[in-house]
C-alpha cells in the first residue's frame, strides 16, 4: 500500500471496533422502458436509495474522526461505501457536481465551491481533509490525507479506510464484494460468456480495456473478453478493426451528450447491425458515469447489478 496514501497525521488510535458489514447495494430500478438507437438500456431508470453501506465504526484501538472535508468529490465513493457520509461537513464542489449514483444522503451534502477560498475551507472546521493532492488540501486547517489517483480503485478505497481508522473493516468490505462478484458470476455462467465494452465519444468510439473500472468488475465475476479486447488500455475503433468490438454481448455507453448523438448514429448503421451481438439483439446501453467515470466500492455493486440483470440468459 506504500505510495497510495500520505497523511500529515495518521495516528488515530484509541478504543473502538466494529463488525464486518456488507458493502452498499445497487438501489432499486423503476419499470420505465427506454432504448437508444434501437437497443435497450440495462436499467432505464435507477433509484439510488441504497447507495451507501451500513455505517462502519473504527477498528479496535482506533479513534473516530468527527468532521471530514472532501477536496475531491470522487473520494465520496469511499466514504459512502464505509457508511460514514454523515461525517462529511464540506465538499469542494459546485452544486450538482456530486455523482448522482451515491444517492440522496451524499448529493445533499454541503458544497463550498470547486475552488474554495481559505475562509470557506476553514469554516468547515474539519478534523481531516481527503484530496488527490497536497495543493487541493492546503486551504483547510485540518489533517491532510492525499490519495493516489493512479492506484487501483481497491487500493484507493483501502487507503481512505486506513486513514480513517477503518483499515480492517475496509479490507473486509472489499472481500465481501469480491465474494459477491464471484457468486454472481457463477450464477450467470460468466466464464462461458465473452463480453465487449464500447464507449462512444463525440466523434469516436473506443473499446474499453481490462484495466477500466467496468473491465475490473467483469474480471471479478469471471467474465471473459474477446481476444481482441484483452489489452489493459482502451483501443480506438476504426474501419479496419471495427469487428473487434463484437462479442457474445456488448455493453455500450456514451461519454457525453455529443457522444450519445454520435453513438446513436453508429448503433443504427449497417456496419454495427452486421455485428453478431447487434444482429442478435445482445447489445445493452449502460450509464457511463458509474461504469467508467467513477471508481469505487459504492459504484462497483451498481455495475455488478447491471451485468447480473443483462448477462443472465445470454451465455453462449
Amino acid at each position: 500500500m506504500a505510495g497510495v496514501v500520505t497523511a500529515a497525521v495518521l495516528g488515530l488510535t484509541a478504543c473502538g471496533g466494529g463488525e464486518s458489514q456488507s458493502p452498499p447495494g445497487p438501489g432499486s430500478v423503476t419499470t420505465t422502458t427506454t432504448a437508444i438507437g434501437g437497443f435497450d438500456l440495462v436499467t432505464p431508470e435507477r433509484t439510488f436509495d441504497r447507495a451507501c453501506g451500513v455505517p462502519s465504526t473504527p477498528d479496535a484501538g482506533q479513534t473516530d474522526v468527527a468532521r471530514i472535508a472532501v477536496a475531491d468529490p470522487s473520494l465520496l465513493d469511499a466514504l459512502c461505501a464505509l457508511g460514514i457520509q454523515s461525517k462529511v461537513v464540506a465538499v469542494a464542489a459546485d452544486p450538482g457536481q456530486i455523482p448522482v449514483y451515491l444517492g440522496p444522503t451524499v448529493t445533499s451534502l454541503p458544497t463550498i465551491g470547486s475552488r474554495p477560498d481559505a475562509q470557506r475551507a476553514a469554516g468547515a472546521r474539519a478534523d481531516v481533509v481527503l484530496g488527490r493532492s497536497a495543493a487541493q488540501n492546503s486551504p483547510y486547517d485540518a489533517r491532510s490525507v492525499v490519495v493516489d489517483e493512479s492506484a487501483t480503485w481497491q487500493d484507493q478505497f483501502q487507503a481512505v479506510a486506513d486513514a480513517l481508522g477503518r483499515g480492517e473493516e475496509g479490507t473486509r468490505r472489499l472481500d465481501v464484494f469480491a465474494q459477491q462478484a464471484k457468486r454472481v458470476g457463477q450464477r450467470v455462467d460468466a466464464s462461458h460468456s465473452q463480453v465487449g465494452l464500447v464507449r462512444f465519444g463525440a466523434d469516436s468510439e473506443q473499446i474499453a480495456g481490462t484495466a477500466s473500472f467496468a473491465g475490473s468488475i467483469l474480471a471479478a465475476m469471471g467474465v471473459q473478453r474477446p481476444q481482441s479486447q484483452r489489452s489493459p488500455g482502451s483501443v480506438t475503433v476504426t474501419d479496419k478493426n471495427f469487428d473487434d468490438a463484437d462479442a457474445d454481448l456488448i455493453y455500450v455507453s456514451f461519454t457525453s451528450t455529443e457522444g450519445r448523438q454520435h453513438g446513436t448514429s453508429v448503433l443504427r448503421s449497417d456496419k454495427w447491425l452486421d455485428l453478431g451481438a447487434a444482429g442478435g439483439k445482445r447489445v445493452f446501453v449502460v450509464d457511463d458515469s458509474y461504469w467508467y467515470g467513477q471508481r469505487g466500492l459504492a459504484a462497483a455493486p451498481v455495475v455488478l447489478d447491471d451485468v447480473q440483470r443483462s448477462l443472465n440468459g445470454y451465455s453462449s
